[in-house]
């Protein structure tokens, strides 16, 4: 599975990612709506198994985010499948998206989100493509605005307030 825009390839997360990862999980402004940033590089290596995991089984996960100019690992985004319930939702395709901080306001999470939602929508053909936010994150909430997805209401997950999101896909431009 890759995807590719103008400026990105978007690619399955390899091993050789695990330095990348860590410098992107280990910082405090990536993780400030997140959870707590990792500590070792060694939890960045489990997260990365994990994912390919995700991807044997469920036949989607999040992809490594690669600058096509630098050649470097940016971040990573895409779909995964919520196995485990979220806000009432279970065997739902989620969006999501993280990226290194000197690689943010560039809009590469607009890029990759979109591309997402094509393969999602098109090759996937799925109906309802999900998303969720802090309510506190006003960047990640004016994106999926922005993206033609719809705030239809507000849950707790892990003691974080978050907005939960909805997009159709007759609704998709």
């Amino acid at each position: 599975m890759i995807l590719e825009t103008e400026r990105l390839i978007l690619r399955k997360l390899e091993d050789t990612d695990c330095e990348r990862m860590f410098l992107m999980d280990s910082d405090p402004d990536v993780m400030k709506y997140l959870g707590k940033p990792v500590t070792s590089l060694d939890e960045s290596k489990e997260t990365i198994k994990m994912i390919q995991k995700q991807y044997e089984e469920n036949g989607v996960g999040r992809l490594a985010v690669i600058e096509k100019e630098s050649g470097l690992m940016i971040g990573w985004s895409g779909l995964k499948l919520l196995r485990q319930p979220i806000n009432g939702h279970v065997n739902t395709l989620d969006l999501g998206y993280r990226f290194i901080p000197e690689f943010w306001g560039k809009g590469y999470a607009m890029e990759t989100a979109k591309a997402a939602l094509d393969y999602g929508f098109n090759k996937l053909k799925a109906d309802t493509i999900y998303a969720y936010a802090d309510t506190g994150n006003t960047g990640s909430n004016h994106m999926l605005r922005k993206l033609g997805f719809e705030n239809t209401g507000e849950f707790e997950d892990s003691g974080v307030s978050c907005f939960w999101y909805e997009l159709k896909r007759e609704k998709y431009i």
